[in-house]
């Protein structure tokens, strides 16, 4: 006797999800084709690393039009935004996603320190511009994060094609940076990497206030 399993519906492929989440989360700001609209502009074009590099650092989507992107916790898996992303690549030719390999170090400092530097500073914690504007910190930067930022050029930054920097300077630059970021947790509190001035003075306020107890303490004690 030959049983019959019942299948179920055929899983999506991720072109057909990340349409699907397209329509749910992003076309009411860039059109249900990604045409763009008076809320967002036009997606044809902009490739995979741009997608998914608004994706998977969380500036994407935003909650209102007005709002500046910034870096947050991502909005979806890292399955979803590979979806999204696919769709997103598919309406129109554009930069893809950056395969980063290992590089080196010493090249990648000096273009760092040349080229980046000024305006996300030589400890990677970004800095002010003008016009309101800011370089955001690198420190939580992947390095397929940072080679996305240095084709797109996202926000204030300008995009730097590989007749600029070749693919094995980007991978410099990224093997520099992740391999040379600061620690920020050392032990105890880090008190958000606010750095060595603001933690000293924290301990300062705090030994100060201990002993101030101490003599206030004796003060009591003393006939």
């Amino acid at each position: 006797m030959i049983e019959h399993v019942l299948a179920g519906p055929p899983s999506p492929s991720p072109e057909e999800r990340g349409r699907d989440l397209f329509g749910a989360h992003c076309a009411t700001c860039h059109g249900q084709g990604g045409e763009g609209s008076h809320r967002g502009p036009s997606l044809k074009g902009v490739g995979a690393a741009n997608a998914d590099y608004q994706l998977s650092t969380g500036r994407m989507p935003i909650p209102r039009p007005d709002v500046r992107p910034e870096r947050h916790p991502p909005a979806f898996t890292e399955a979803d935004i590979a979806a999204l992303t696919s769709y997103i690549a598919a309406l129109g030719p554009g930069p893809a996603i950056p395969q980063v390999g290992p590089g080196n170090l010493r090249l990648g400092r000096e273009l760092y320190m040349a080229t980046c530097a000024s305006c996300h500073s030589g400890a990677q914690s970004g800095g002010t511009l003008a016009h309101g504007l800011a370089a955001p910190p690198l420190l939580h930067s992947t390095p397929t994060q940072i080679a996305e930022a240095v084709r797109i050029g996202p926000g204030a930054m300008p995009a730097f094609p590989p007749a600029v920097l070749s693919d094995a300077e980007v991978n410099s630059i990224a093997s520099y940076l992740t391999t040379t970021r600061p620690q920020l947790d050392h032990g105890g509190n880090p008190l958000g990497g606010l750095g060595p001035v603001a933690e000293g003075a924290v301990a300062l306020l705090a030994g100060l206030g201990l002993l101030l107890l101490f003599i206030r303490l004796i003060g009591k004690r003393a006939p």
